[in-house]
């Protein structure tokens, strides 16, 4: 038992090597990207008056570890193509097996390197970046797109347990909903019908209803009401229904967990999105050591084209991991299926074509 955590000292070479090369790479890569990134925007920067503080501390200081954790995993598969290529390259494979030492028991420190980079991706993805990427959308959404969810139409939700709520229409730009309804059920009889032609929203869950009528059922007698003006409390607020394409990326796991499961209980339906961020956060995991198997297998055997033959080949299934993995998120927004299933599905595909790899790597 003890063997299985003794490390020796091929082991800490080549987590030395796994781990120096997959920060080289994100360093290398990233820096190119914010290069790039400057290129694109610095116009917009300019225009809208962005400071020199605010584009370092508030865009780029969190720009750099969320772009460097999203693509962690292609970066894992990068250093370990790389640097499993150059041992195989200069013989050092060759020669670690003519010791009787068995390519299973190389993977070994590959398995620690691609735990480490896991273990510390899921932690940065869950619980420090998305409070970062609060500063960096803020400052997207003021200085570059400029752009921000403000209406929305067809809302229904429940408002309280047997309480439905439906707005028309709500502009948050004034602040308004228009033709608006409440409807309250007892053993699903409807017992209360409230509609107005608008609804405002104040603070809290203060609401205002403006020019309302409140049909009150009891058995086969109605009794009608109606009037100009009522303050009520709705445990609604706006930002419940205005949600925007990056919301899912501002919340931490436990709070991801926390709003999916409100929101299905409160009856939203437009809450794929984060459904699919919180499976793909814990998926990721496994994707490191399936893109470290895959990566090791296939860059183990000294080939006639050289290191730039299994660099290309990485790159290649790299990117169709990428592409698969945005291919089964637009099948789980588009309802086909679950979120669940979809952020699993590609790494369940390349499970076995990392098996098939494995059993094609020299022994």
């Amino acid at each position: 038992m003890k063997n299985i955590f003794k490390l020796t000292i091929l082991d800490r070479y080549i987590i030395k090597k796994f781990l120096g090369t997959f920060v080289f790479s994100i360093v290398l890569i990233i820096s190119i990207s914010v290069v790039f990134d400057i290129n694109e925007k610095i116009d917009k920067f300019i225009t809208n008056n962005a400071s020199l503080q605010e584009i370092i501390f508030d865009y780029y200081l969190n720009f750099i570890p969320y772009y460097a954790n999203l693509f962690s995993s292609l970066f894992v598969f990068i250093a370990v193509i790389f640097f499993t290529s150059k041992l195989a390259s200069n013989s050092e494979i060759i020669a670690i097996l003519s010791n009787g030492i068995s390519f299973k028991r190389i993977l070994k420190p590959y398995m620690i390197s691609a735990a480490i980079i896991a273990i510390v991706s899921f932690v940065f993805g869950s619980f420090i970046i998305p409070p970062s990427n609060v500063k960096r959308i803020n400052f997207e959404n003021q200085y570059v797109r400029k752009k921000s969810v403000d209406y929305a139409s067809k809302i229904q939700m429940q408002a309280a347990p047997g309480v439905i709520a439906y707005f028309g229409s709500y502009d948050n730009a004034n602040k308004t909903g228009y033709s608006f309804s409440l409807d309250e059920f007892d053993d699903n009889m409807l017992v209360s019908r409230l509609t107005a032609n608008k609804i405002m929203y104040d603070s809290a869950f203060h609401w205002t209803i403006k020019d309302y009528q409140i049909r009150d059922f009891e058995g086969l007698e109605e009794t009608i009401t109606s009037g100009e003006t009522i303050d009520t409390t709705l445990y609604i607020t706006p930002r419940d229904f205005l949600i925007s394409e990056t919301d899912h990326q501002l919340l931490t796991t436990p709070d991801l967990f926390r709003y999916v499961k409100s929101q299905k209980k409160r009856g939203i339906g437009n809450i794929q999105a984060f459904e699919i961020e919180y499976h793909t956060r814990f998926a990721s995991i496994m994707s490191a050591f399936i893109l470290t198997l895959i990566g090791a297998s296939l860059s183990a055997r000294k080939v006639k084209g050289g290191m730039g033959m299994n660099i290309g080949i990485g790159l290649a299934l790299s990117m169709g991991y990428i592409l698969f993995m945005t291919i089964s998120a637009t099948f789980a927004v588009s309802g086909m299926v679950s979120p669940m299933i979809a952020a699993w599905i590609p790494n369940i595909l390349f499970t076995l074509i990392a098996l098939f790899i494995y059993t094609k790597a020299p022994n």
